[in-house]
């Protein structure tokens, strides 16, 4: 199995990097149009923890994007004016070397939508333009990617969350509150989409998957996500003084499972602490493999935990709800939240089974056996990402680093040289 040359920009990546920056402006918008309904009506407590999730999430998105552009400001060819190769462009894109305008933004809060300019500006330079930067555009995307992905977890699920807490806390649905669910809702569905296309991006050729693979991957997503969504939500509706010490005493327990992991992915030990933090907020709503190696284990331990959590939450609300107001909704809930995370783990079992790539490749081809049977009839070492022709310069290795983590996840090879030979001589 061959690498896959570099995947270059084209028309999609461009529409994507578009319809990212509006779903960004409409989400920030609806933000703002809840907030000030809030204040507008009195709501001051709920007006500041909305507020609270807002700048949190925008702080935490700046502070990603700002260590990476420190980072990638080492990289060979960064800063070079005129250039080609992965960086080509980089010195009018992201200020250059301009560090302290690049840190201005960034405090005030404007450089994870400087980037998506940026995308948009080098795209369209590369794409209708026919200039050089196609691998500095398609880095940018990559970054754009894991950017939506923390931003969709720090702001538009906590948000939602809140959105229906109100709505079940007031009996009472305006339409601000719808906006503001459909804008939250739109953003974690194009992130989840987004983010699965970026990591297919990483694929050899001959393991490319089609837009079924994403679907069965958003399906997955959804009715995981939704359900834990929803469960916190009416835990919240009766006891929401308790919904803070929950989330805390989980949020340390992943952060400390994540350290224990060995994660790996910044450059620094301070990014790093801030990655295993974001981490933990993300596993209280969706599991993200972030090691490498077996992750069976691992992801079964996390859903059991969470299918006990979830349970937990639900059956408080049962106990503590109010008959009369939970009466049209409280049995249909009570049932269908659990049935669509069940749901949820039969897609995620299928998507493994019949789409998830094996990413396999032999140390020492038989040259009597042919070139292109398919994967399923050949035994193959783990595919690294470094394996592929494009060099490491052209490579965005944070989008990589979970590339690898995903789609080598189950296929519980140890990545010691010593044990990948014997594997290879058990199953010749």
């Amino acid at each position: 199995m061959e690498g896959a040359p570099f995947s270059k920009y084209s028309c999609i990546d461009f529409i994507f990097s578009v319809v990212g920056v509006c779903t960004f402006l409409v989400d920030w918008g609806s933000d703002v149009w809840v907030a000030a309904e809030f204040y507008r009506r009195g709501d001051f407590f709920w007006f500041a923890v909305l507020v609270g999730l807002m700048v949190l999430s925008s702080v935490v998105v700046q502070m990603f994007s700002w260590f990476w552009l420190k980072y990638d400001r080492e990289l060979p060819g960064f800063s070079s004016g005129g250039g080609s190769g992965v960086h080509a462009g980089a010195d009018t894109v992201l200020c250059g070397d301009r560090v302290k305008l690049s840190c201005m933004l960034h405090v005030l809060q404007l450089g994870f939508l400087c980037r998506h300019i940026s995308a948009i500006r080098q795209g369209f330079r590369v794409w209708w333009r026919k200039q050089e930067g196609s691998e500095y555009a398609v880095y940018l995307t990559h970054d754009l990617s894991m950017l939506r992905l923390i931003e969709t977890f720090c702001e538009s699920a906590p948000q939602l969350t809140l959105m229906i807490y109100v709505m079940l806390r007031t009996n009472n649905a305006r339409t601000v509150q719808f906006v503001s669910i459909a804008a939250s809702t739109t953003s974690i569905v194009w992130m989840v989409v987004d983010y699965h296309r970026s990591l297919r991006s990483f694929l050899p050729d001959k393991a490319k998957q089609g837009w079924g693979s994403s679907l069965v991957y958003f399906l997955w997503n959804l009715l995981l996500i939704a359900p834990r969504v929803a469960a916190i939500a009416l835990f919240s509706s009766v006891l929401p003084g308790y919904i803070a010490a929950h989330f805390l005493m989980m949020w340390v327990v992943f952060v400390l499972w994540a350290w224990r992991q060995r994660t790996d992915f910044m450059d620094s030990a301070g990014g790093e602490w801030l990655y295993r933090a974001t981490v933990g907020l993300i596993w209280y709503f969706s599991w993200f493999n972030v090691a490498e190696g077996r992750t069976r284990g691992r992801s079964i331990i996390y859903h059991s935990f969470m299918a006990i959590d979830g349970g937990i939450l639900l059956t408080t609300w049962w106990c503590y709800r109010d008959p009369v107001l939970s009466q049209s909704y409280a049995l249909p809930l009570l049932i269908t939240l659990p049935l669509s995370y069940l749901l949820g783990l039969l897609f995620k079992a299928l998507y493994y089974c019949c789409f998830h790539p094996k990413l396999w490749r032999p140390l020492a081809r038989d040259p009597g056996l042919p070139h292109d049977l398919p994967d399923a009839e050949v035994s193959f070492r783990v595919f690294s990402i470094q394996d592929n022709t494009m060099s490491s310069q052209h490579l965005n290795r944070r989008m990589a680093c979970h590339a690898s983590n995903f789609f080598n996840s189950d296929q519980g090879v140890d990545r010691n040289t010593d044990s990948t030979k014997n594997a290879e001589s058990s199953r010749v």
